[in-house]
């Protein structure tokens, strides 16, 4: 079946047959060992499209226990060039199955399906760029002198456990694992309960292009059921967990019983700077596409508007008719730019943080409800929202909503703005427009963030590192760093 008759048909029937059912482990689909199943639901219909396996802590023993054998055994023969090939086969795969993946995962988290094309792709660089490092993975040598020879190898750490959230599920699953098999350490994926498909479809894939079995397993179910023994298993060596500040917490504290280390994605409340000097165009066209993109469900939105006085006013009347005129829809409509929140339980907590909003008498130019896709009057959606005008420690600046929710800042300066980017507990990422370069340099010196985006939100690539400060995580993903948070360094020194 062609890819339009496939997205016709799905769009039709809400429903994309052969769907994966059960867990992956040791190479092969396998059922809970419970005999448990869950629902997966489709946000823009609110309704359920599909089933799984319900996992438990029988299912994650025996996935991490395949995974352990995998890597003392037929994985650590791999040479790294050939690791290369696989990384570099799987990715030629989820091109080929690029819109069967995008499908699926409008159907598991409500994005568009602009989105998620644009996410598989993003997935097949990810494998296709850590294919290049797999064998260049190097050691250093160190000068003690004529008479020792001295020097390091980058060693798997182990059997890594990663821990997926929903907004992102295959991209998520891409950026961790891959640089994992890279660094030549087994995976267990523990996806979100509310999109599992993708990571398992993903499994699959990497089975088809050569990984032997138990390299990569993927256990489905709940955080309680599956994620809580999978990261406090004694044979994981490595958590890498996207996901609430909350739980990042208690993943750090499972890991510390065991010494295992962790990579830790967190919350955000990313602030978009811009100043008067800026290109207002430019700058509308990022704002919008940092706060709705996702329908504004992203770690790094930005959340945050800071902007200087003198072009506040007319700067959000423009930016209100933006919002205004993003056209809201189920994903599979490709007319459509701006998806469903992913759960009713989500959609839920946004509605009360703009009920409290309204409530204090707050300024809300535009949005602030829960709404129905307009074609349908089915599904989980939630208008555009802007308030404006907030004091820094209002609750809608200080806490992280995870939804089409910008949060106005006004400041009369250049320093004021510095300030208010840097006054929330978060420090993921930080953005800036303006037409000054000595002030964008100040502010990537002096603010807190793990990246700093200049006249260009949601700029760079899997080449970038990417990671938090504060109460925004741990570590960094992306680019070569993530290769070394998978391996472990031995020294060796000969005497001669």
């Amino acid at each position: 079946m062609s890819d339009e008759s496939l997205l016709h048909q799905v769009k039709r029937t809400g429903v994309l047959p052969g769907l994966p059912d059960k867990h992956f482990i040791d190479g092969a689909w396998r059922p809970s060992a419970g005999g448990g199943m869950m629902e997966s639901f489709d946000p823009g219909r609110a309704s359920p499209h599909a089933t799984f396996a319900a996992g438990d802590a029988e299912d994650t023993a025996i996935a991490v226990a395949s995974a352990r054998r995998a890597g003392e055994g037929a994985w650590k023969k791999v040479l790294p060039r050939e690791r290369s090939r696989i990384l570099s086969q799987a990715a030629g795969l989820i091109r080929e199955h690029a819109e069967r993946l995008a499908i699926t995962e409008v159907l598991d988290s409500g994005k568009t399906i602009s989105e998620a094309r644009g996410d598989v792709a993003g997935a097949a660089r990810c494998f296709d760029y850590y294919a290049g490092a797999a064998d260049k993975n190097e050691g250093r040598s160190f000068p003690l002198g004529e008479d020792y020879a001295s020097f390091s190898i980058n060693e798997p750490v182990g059997v890594t456990a990663h821990i997926i959230p929903w907004n992102y599920p295959l991209s998520t699953t891409a950026r961790s694992v891959a640089p994992a098999l890279a660094a030549g350490c087994t995976a267990v994926v523990k996806p979100a309960e509310q999109t599992p498909m993708t990571a398992l479809m993903l499994a699959e894939l990497l089975h088809t292009a050569g990984l032997p079995n138990g390299v990569c397993n993927v256990v489905t179910g709940t955080g309680a059921a599956v994620g809580s023994p999978l990261t406090a298993h004694p044979d994981i060596s490595h958590i890498t967990f996207t996901g609430s500040t909350a739980t990042g917490i208690n993943v750090m504290q499972a890991a510390a019983r065991n010494i295992a280390s962790v990579t830790l994605e967190l919350g955000g409340k990313s602030p978009n700077v811009v100043l008067a000097d800026c290109d207002i165009e430019l700058a509308l066209d990022n704002v919008v596409g940092a706060i709705f993109e996702n329908a504004g469900q992203i770690c790094s939105a930005g959340s945050r508007l800071v902007i200087e006085r003198a072009i506040h006013t007319k700067f959000i009347e423009r930016l209100v008719q933006r919002a205004r005129d993003l056209r809201m829809g189920h994903g599979l409509s490709e007319s459509v730019n701006f998806g469903a929140i992913n759960s009713a339980e989500h959609l839920a907590k946004i509605s009360a943080y703009l009920d409290d909003a309204r409530s204090r008498g707050l300024a809300i130019p535009t949005g602030g409800n829960p709404t129905l896709d307009p074609a349908t009057g089915k599904g989980w959606f939630f208008e555009p929202t802007i308030v404006d005008n907030l004091a820094w420690d209002d609750p809608v600046v200080q806490e992280e909503i995870f939804g089409p929710v910008l949060a106005v800042q006004v400041v009369d300066d250049f320093d004021e703005a510095v300030a208010a980017a840097n006054c929330t507990r978060y420090a993921l990422v930080a953005g800036i427009f303006t037409r000054d370069l000595s002030k964008a340099h100040r502010f990537a010196r002096d603010v807190d963030a793990g990246q700093v985006y200049v006249n260009e939100y949601f700029a760079g690539g899997i080449e970038t590192p990417f990671g938090g400060n504060r109460k925004s995580g741990i570590g960094r993903e992306k680019g070569l760093v993530a290769v070394a948070s998978y391996c472990k360094t031995k020294s060796v020194t000969i005497r001669i």
